[in-house]
């Protein structure tokens, strides 16, 4: 594996951002950033050979700071929304900023996803740290976060989400990179198949906000058990798709156990002949397919994206998890270890 890194730009304080870039024998690339941990570029080749950018992403580094649509990056302390900004953990009342209408996301406008981390070369991999005081963005506890990618020759790349902490707290970590396996900037992913392996979905309030218990998909537009076309029914009259202008919504993963690797959703372009199987540890998955993208930073095709672009496949534990205990816990504890595993292999 060759892995070459550079200082791509520098903050208005002038601290280096640094991109490297990881690429196999076969001339397949992945390349990372400083800013929030973020996949910046993944290249794989379609079913002809040719190797394109299927990452929606920005030329300039500054671009990824504070964007709308979170692209590539690691959000946190906790991923996903916190309803109304408030949990109680202990018998403490936590109180959160408020970022996405009445609710606190992806950890606040300061959130990991808008950190410059810190980075190093380690042997075949490139990880990412990051170091979360205790109160910053209302959170306990002094947490260590860190984000491990391998690229392999078979173009998988898998990051390995890891933190402690030395109080007692909530963590959730995904990366929230958008696909589009045509190639970036080549148009819509509404005729992308996609598969979950997912027989119940999260209902939500008209703000995201899960409802409580999970519902079965079959009989609804959530149905992705077999591989369907994302456009088919987006536009059907169903509350989660009006709520979201689209796909926003968290499906929970069948068969999960703490621990273990479990295929989450493949995802396929009949146009490219690109195939994307994501497995992970996580008890849960987040589709979102771009449905506020437009008005974002100019892309590197060389304009904003349009909505509906990209689709995001976040691997995570459940929206407002500190709030519904009947949830997986995403509380940590002093000693524990935190440990994600997410793994995006690529095909043809």
């Amino acid at each position: 594996m060759k892995i070459t890194s550079e200082v791509w730009g520098r903050t208005p304080e002038g601290k280096e951002i640094h991109r490297y870039t990881l690429e196999n024998s076969k001339g397949c690339f992945v390349r990372l950033c400083d800013v929030g941990a973020a996949i910046v570029s993944i290249g794989v080749p379609d079913r002809d050979g040719k190797v394109a950018d299927v990452v929606l992403g920005y030329p300039d580094p500054l671009s990824y700071f504070a964007d709308g649509p979170c692209s590539g990056k690691v959000p946190g302390r906790f991923a996903n929304r916190i309803a109304k900004g408030t949990f109680s953990l202990d018998g403490k009342v936590y109180t959160l900023p408020i970022n996405n209408g009445p609710n606190h996301l992806h950890g606040g406008p300061q959130g990991f996803q808008n950190q410059v981390w810190e980075s190093r070369v380690c042997g075949d991999a490139v990880e990412f740290l990051y170091f979360s005081a205790d109160g910053e963005a209302g959170y306990p506890g002094n947490l260590k976060a860190v984000a491990h990618y391998e690229w392999g020759e078979d173009n998988a790349l898998k990051l390995t989400l890891t933190a402690e902490t030395d109080a007692p707290t909530v963590v959730n970590l995904t990366n929230h990179v958008y696909f589009n396996l045509n190639g970036e900037g080549s148009g819509t992913v509404l005729d992308h198949q996609l598969q979950l392996n997912a027989s119940v979905y999260l209902p939500t309030d008209e703000t995201l906000i899960p409802l409580g218990e999970a519902e079965p998909v079959a009989g609804t537009p959530m149905d992705f058990l077999e591989p369907k076309v994302i456009g088919k029914d987006i536009k059907e009259d169903f509350p989660a798709l009006k709520y979201g202008k689209g796909y926003d919504n968290c499906w929970m993963i069948d068969g999960w156990e703490a621990g273990q690797l479990q295929s989450a959703a493949i995802l396929h372009s009949p146009e490219s002949g690109r195939t994307l199987e994501v497995l992970t540890t996580q008890p849960a998955v987040q589709i979102y397919t771009g449905n506020w993208l437009a008005g974002c930073p100019r892309a590197k095709c060389g304009r904003s994206y349009f909505d509906y672009e990209g689709v995001a496949i976040e691997c995570q534990k459940c929206p407002d998890t500190p709030n519904k205990p009947e949830f997986p816990s995403a509380v940590l504890r002093p000693g524990e270890v935190y440990k994600e595993a997410i793994i995006f292999a690529f095909s043809v």
